[in-house]
């Protein structure tokens, strides 16, 4: 038996990103984690009015970017008249874990991994590591839409946004959502491992919305109005008592603190 078996889970250990999210892919999506649940719930009203944002004429080609276990890739195999999905995440994993979930439903909805013979969306699943290619795969580029939620928390603002502009059409659209600076500045991402009983937290930074905004600009892209009120570009969401039950006990202490925010950005098209 190791020797850390049994520490006690307030032991903190800091690892690189892609390697605390390949420990973290076995319980990603069992442990609690009222941010993601919280991000499920958000999507239902601003996944949407992505859709309806994307000009591009069908099919289109979009791009799960950080997709993780999958928990969005198998929203957008709901979309019709999408010709390609390409799931990209730097770890493999989380990968591994959304190729399993994604073979699954390979009968009931036709979807072919990797391959061109198809009924239904081809989709791609490969390793993209953000920091460290200098381009996206070609099998990403010139796609319609990007979606990107709860990533950026792990990767500086340039890094993201040179990529994504890599990414996307002229005219396509990124819907991004995190964890919001509030609570960024109390807390960040991680989990505890069972085998071992440490918290192990991922390379995190705390990006303010403005500063996103901002870096989003620079890098070609305009924040789109997606409220009815004039300007409103960007949703934020407090966690609220009547909530609680739905996100989970984990949520509780987060009561009347902005924990999460998300926004659709379209890249210019001069």
């Amino acid at each position: 038996m190791s020797a850390t078996r049994n520490l006690p889970s307030q032991l903190v250990r800091y690892l690189p990103t892609n390697e605390a999210y390949d420990r973290w892919a076995v319980v990603y999506d069992t442990d609690g984690n009222f941010l993601q649940e919280l991000d499920t719930i958000e999507l239902k009203e601003l996944f949407p009015k992505f859709l309806l944002s994307i000009t591009a004429p069908r099919p289109w080609r979009v791009v799960d970017l950080g997709c993780g276990t999958g928990r969005n890739t198998m929203l957008l195999l709901g979309v019709p008249d999408v010709a390609e999905i390409i799931a990209l995440d730097s770890s493999r994993g989380m990968l591994d874990v959304a190729r399993s979930r994604l073979q699954k439903v390979d009968d009931a909805v036709g979807i072919s991994i990797n391959s061109p013979s198809r009924t239904a969306p081809e989709l791609h699943l490969e390793v993209f590591d953000i920091l460290t290619a200098s381009s996206p795969p070609i099998v990403a580029q010139q796609a319609d839409g990007v979606i990107s939620t709860l990533v950026i928390e792990h990767i500086p603002l340039p890094a993201f946004f040179y990529q994504v502009s890599q990414i996307l059409k002229p005219g396509g659209v990124l819907l991004l959502t995190n964890m919001h600076e509030q609570m960024g500045a109390i807390s960040q991402a991680g989990f505890v491992d069972a085998n071992t009983g440490e918290k192990i937290r991922p390379t995190s930074y705390t990006h303010t919305i403005a500063d996103i905004v901002a870096e989003a600009n620079k890098y070609g892209f305009d924040l789109e109005k997606i409220g009815e009120v004039e300007g409103k570009g960007i949703r934020e969401r407090a966690v609220e008592d009547s909530m609680v039950e739905e996100l989970g006990p984990r949520s509780k202490k987060w009561v009347g603190i902005m924990c999460w925010f998300g926004g659709l950005f379209r890249k210019r098209r001069t």
